[in-house]
């Protein structure tokens, strides 16, 4: 599978792991998104408790050449806490939705966190010098008595132990009526926007107390309602064209110097519906759970309940590739819908140069598929294959009659272990992939 650095044929390895061995899994210790920062020094993840945790990439040690060097925690803080809406007596989840890293401008990074309702925008610095010599105050910062000060000094900064710092820069609140599914940043790197389930809102970073709606599709009538929105991007390079996905199946491309609101849309992608095929199931496997820009805005990608599709930007009739999930679910869907497995919202990712995709399934697999030689791989995340170094083999599902010796039988799926979230680093062949509350860090071993 080959990846961002390189288009040499490797396999992947085990790096790392994150979070407890537990059987027993507190639900606010499930990561909810994983996200690598532009440069890939950083990975963030959020759960559902609240919390973001920060993972730094250290160089790699001398007497361990073979790996590019690990992941440790950097910074961990408590982004967002449970909420209660006293108007419609309605409980708002802590859990992180979405988080979006800043380009960086200076020592600082920052970042965009957000749960049902609110946003916030986080500083994350580093000290590692304090001020002594205060005039007004003592060494254990108690005020001096003003007459008792007989000489003026000038405070000296000394060396002090490492300390990260996150605060909470801006607050944007109460801009969205219904549940926040998406934020993306912005290429202007001033604005982004914010999308629920029937409005997107565009914002600046530094005005928390309004947003400009350029978004609607909600009807005078709610029992009128057929679709919502799942997902929505802004263009990697055009400050000015956005993407959102629905629960049709259907993708519209929106350029804001049209309109200030863009209910008419720019373009409009979508796959012809095959008679043959339709079933009770087709407009719930249909529905987009995630769309994203290629890096060169060229292409999108755009994840369903069973496929992953590309589109590009000049055609809206078809996808120009589909590659496919976890077809041998087909015959399962009545199972995934009485379990509600089937409106389970799986992400996808690209790689560092565009030319390689991944996305999860269930059982703890995850697909990756290389785009030029149309090649794909299912691996697996699991404390089995956890040893350093450890190559991950590849995992075959079996659909019927005779199971070979590698492979495994489609009723023996675990649909509880789900990988819903991953991440590719930005420039190099290293993976962050989530499956509940552990988070697996692979990359390449060059043959």
């Amino acid at each position: 599978m080959a990846g961002a650095a390189s288009g040499n044929d490797f396999q992947w390895c085990f790096s790392q792991v994150k979070g407890a061995i537990d059987e027993d899994v507190a639900e606010a210790d499930i990561i909810s998104t994983v996200e690598f920062n532009n440069s890939g020094e950083l990975l963030a993840t959020g759960d559902k408790g609240g919390r973001v945790v920060i993972f730094q990439h250290e160089e790699e040690c001398k007497h361990r050449l073979q790996l590019r060097g690990e992941y440790n925690v950097y910074s961990t803080f408590q982004s967002h806490e449970p909420e209660f809406d006293y108007l419609k007596s309605l409980e708002i989840e802590e859990k992180i939705n979405k988080i979006r890293w800043l380009p960086q401008q200076n020592s600082a990074h920052f970042l965009l966190s957000t749960n049902d309702k609110t946003i916030k925008l986080w500083k994350i610095s580093e000290r590692d010098k304090r001020a002594e010599g205060y005039n007004l105050k003592d060494e254990n910062g108690r005020l001096r008595d003003p007459f008792r000060i007989t000489s003026l000094r000038v405070p000296v900064l000394m060396p002090m132990d490492l300390m990260v710092e996150a605060s909470p820069r801006r607050v944007f609140a109460n801009a969205h009526t219904y549940h926040i599914n998406s934020i993306s940043v912005n290429s202007d790197h001033e604005t982004y926007l914010s999308a629920d389930d029937l409005r997107i809102n565009l914002w600046h970073l530094e005005i928390t107390d309004r947003s400009f709606n350029i978004v609607d599709i909600k009807p005078a009538n709610m029992e009128e309602l057929t679709e919502v929105i799942t997902a929505a991007e802004c263009h990697p390079n055009q400050c000015n064209v956005f993407v959102y996905s629905s629960s049709k199946g259907t993708i519209r491309l929106c350029d804001m110097r049209a309109a200030a609101l863009c209910d008419r849309h720019t373009k409009f992608f979508e796959e012809p519906d095959d008679p043959s095929s339709r079933s009770f199931f087709s407009e719930i496997i249909s529905s987009i759970s995630d769309v994203k820009f290629s890096h060169s805005g060229r292409y999108m990608m755009t994840r369903d309940y069973l496929s992953v599709k590309m589109w590009d930007l000049n055609m809206e009739n078809r996808p120009v590739e589909t590659y496919q999930v976890h077809e041998y679910l087909r015959g399962k869907l009545c199972t995934l819908y009485e379990n509600d497995c089937i409106f389970d919202k799986f992400e996808c990712c690209w790689n560092g140069s565009d030319s390689a995709i991944m996305t999860g399934s269930y059982n703890n697999f995850f697909r990756m598929f290389e785009r030029n030689t149309r090649k794909d791989i299912t691996l697996e995340a699991s404390r089995e294959s956890s040893k350093p170094r450890a190559t991950l083999k590849p995992r075959k599902v079996s659909t019927g009659g005779k199971r070979k010796k590698d492979e495994i039988s489609v009723d023996s799926l675990d649909f509880n272990k789900k990988i819903l979230h991953t991440a590719w680093h930005p420039k190099e062949n290293v993976i962050a992939v989530a499956a509940t509350n552990n988070l697996y860090i692979f990359q390449d071993k060059v043959n």
